[in-house]
Formats: structure tokens, C-alpha cells, sequence
């Protein structure tokens, strides 16, 4: 009978067994439940949440279950269900939208804040912006800054409202003085669609370019300039300059990244973070955040895109677009990485 307590009173407390931290502040000691909202199966952000889920429950209590949901509506409105936990506790975004969100509000909505950053710079996504060669040809032109102070009527296709690259396609005109729809008034066109119609229309030259907000290996834009004559478009250091006051940061983009692009490109991005609520315990965020900064190897060899993650910037505002957690500041402050 007592061998046989024993083995209970052992198993009880495996069943609970306390997680430490460096500061005992920090210390778990009953399982944890978390929700963890992604977009649907097949989509970059499904994909980093699941290898995500997987190394953070290695650091929380056993028993703990974060469950993924695929009730996101994608980067953009992502801050907006992760609000004072309003439909989720972790959520993956995006760096600028999560800033724009907070600060101004976003898609029409009031501003959100209550969220806040676990870590960043979770990928390599970038500004991608392409002529046609047939209208490089008949135009001359090979920089965006050059067709919008000329002013030239081009047929531009993009994402759909709502989207990170229709978003961005906005914020580039922007930083150019401009605005999309001042196209129309020059006699273009601005075609907002999904991804296989912009790649269809690119390749029957309905359309002269397109701007997007992607990775390297996106299918569409990889079949797009394997199967017609495409131009990269390098930005000018001073429209680059004013997306990174938006919120974007800087990305170099490797020649040989599309076919035809043999040199190497620099854009600006906007990477995928770990997103919570800022009324989080504040013991969770340190764990979510020493999770995912001591298996960085691990999420990198699940997620080719987050061999770029880097733990000692992974607290700065330039990946995150927010503040970080209280908990998962202290954490970064303990390992001497930056903590904004």
C-alpha cells in the first residue's frame, strides 16, 4: 500500500511539476492553457504556430495545452482578436500591421491596446515589386519613383483589401507622396485579386506589375518568373528610409531569389512575430518567450524561413512593431538581448 501511494503522490507531482525561471517571480506551478490562433491549414502562419506550439509546450508545466485554432484572419486583422485576449492568447502577425494596429487602429477599427510583443523577426518576408518586361521595354521605365512622378497610366495588380500586400502596395505610394488610387486618375488600372489571378494576368500582360508582401520560394511569384520575362524593381534608399519610419525593416533579398534576378535586391519586410495579450500573466510570456529563443535551432530546421531568427533582436520594436510583454522583457533582460 505504501509503495503504491508513493508511485501516486510521484505521479501527482510529475503531473504539476513546477517550471523555474532565473527569477523566482517567474515560476510556473500548475499547467497552463492557451489558445493559439493561426489562418488556415496550408498557410505560412498555420506553419510557424504549429512548429511554435511545439517548443513552447517543452517549456511549460506538463499538462499544459495550447490548442491552435485557424480563426485568424491573417497578419493584417490579427491584432484585433488577440486584444485583451478577445478571441485568442497567442496569435501570429506581422510586425508593422501589429504597430499600425496599436497605434492608429486598422481595417476601419479602433486602435488595440492591449497587445503586445513574445518575440520577433520570425521569418524573411519582403516588399516584392515587379514590371513586366514587355512594359520595361515600351516604357523605359525601371523604378516605381520614376513611374509615379511621371505619372504614366500603368495597370498595377495587387491582393485584396485587407491583405499585408495590398496594405503594403498602399504604404509604398504613400511613401512616395502618392496614393493607389491616384493611378486611375493618371489612366491606369489597380486590379485587386487573388494570388493565381495576379500570376495569370502577369503572364498574359493584362497587367505591367505588381507589388506584393512575401518570402522567398512564394509558389506563385517562383511559377510567375519561371514561365515569363519579369523586371525586380529596386526601391531608392530614401523610399526605403520612409518604410522603415512605418514600421517595416530593412531585408536584403539574395540574387538568384527569382528566376532572372541575378543581382541582389534590397527591399524592407515585415516578419512574423509571436503576438499576446498585454494583460498575459506575465509569468507565461517570460516561459512563451525563453521557448521560443533557446529552440531556435529547432524552429529553423522545422521552418526554413526561421533560420533568420535571431533571439538577441527578437525583443527590439525594429521586428516587433509593439512592446514587448513585461514577462517576456525580463527574460530578454536576463540574457542581456534587447528588450524595447
Amino acid at each position: 500500500m505504501k509503495h503504491s501511494f508513493s508511485k501516486l503522490a510521484l505521479a501527482a507531482c510529475i503531473a504539476v511539476a513546477p517550471i523555474f525561471s532565473a527569477n523566482a517571480a517567474y515560476d510556473l506551478d500548475k499547467p497552463v492553457n492557451l489558445t493559439f490562433a493561426a489562418q488556415e491549414v496550408g498557410t505560412a502562419a498555420y506553419t510557424y504556430a504549429t512548429a511554435i506550439q511545439s517548443v513552447m509546450l517543452k517549456e511549460l508545466p506538463k499538462g499544459s495545452n495550447i490548442t491552435i485554432t485557424t480563426t485568424s484572419p491573417g497578419a493584417v486583422g490579427a491584432p484585433l482578436i488577440v486584444n485583451n485576449a478577445a478571441k485568442c492568447d497567442v496569435v501570429m502577425s506581422n510586425s508593422a500591421p501589429s504597430k499600425w494596429s496599436k497605434e492608429d487602429g486598422i481595417l476601419g477599427k479602433k486602435p488595440t491596446p492591449n497587445i503586445a510583443a513574445i518575440a520577433g523577426g520570425l521569418g524573411h518576408d519582403f516588399i516584392n515589386v515587379m514590371f513586366t518586361k514587355k512594359f520595361v521595354d515600351k516604357t523605359g521605365i525601371k523604378t516605381i519613383e520614376e513611374l509615379v512622378a511621371k505619372k504614366h497610366p500603368v495597370k498595377i495588380v495587387i491582393k485584396k483589401n485587407g491583405t499585408l500586400g495590398e496594405l503594403s502596395a498602399e504604404k509604398l505610394f504613400e511613401a512616395l507622396g502618392a496614393k493607389l488610387e491616384d493611378v486611375k486618375a493618371w489612366g491606369g488600372v489597380v486590379e485587386k485579386t487573388g494570388g493565381d489571378a495576379i500570376k495569370s494576368g502577369l503572364q498574359d500582360d493584362i497587367y505591367d506589375m505588381t507589388i506584393d508582401h512575401i518570402g522567398a520560394g512564394q509558389s506563385n511569384t517562383t511559377e510567375l518568373c519561371m514561365t515569363h520575362d519579369m523586371v525586380d524593381v529596386q526601391l531608392a534608399d530614401s523610399t526605403l528610409d520612409k518604410l522603415v519610419e512605418m514600421g517595416y525593416n530593412y531585408v536584403t533579398v539574395e540574387p538568384n531569389t527569382w528566376k532572372g534576378q541575378t543581382e541582389q535586391i534590397k527591399t524592407v519586410g515585415s516578419q512574423q512575430l509571436v503576438l499576446v495579450s498585454s494583460t498575459m500573466d506575465e509569468a507565461v510570456a517570460y516561459h512563451l518567450a525563453k521557448a521560443v529563443c533557446e529552440n531556435a535551432d529547432a524552429l529553423g530546421d522545422q521552418v526554413a524561413s526561421m533560420k533568420y531568427f535571431d533571439p538577441k533582436v527578437a525583443g527590439s520594436k525594429a521586428v516587433t512593431g509593439v512592446d514587448l510583454h513585461p514577462g517576456a522583457k525580463a527574460y530578454y533582460q536576463e540574457k542581456g538581448y534587447k528588450a524595447e
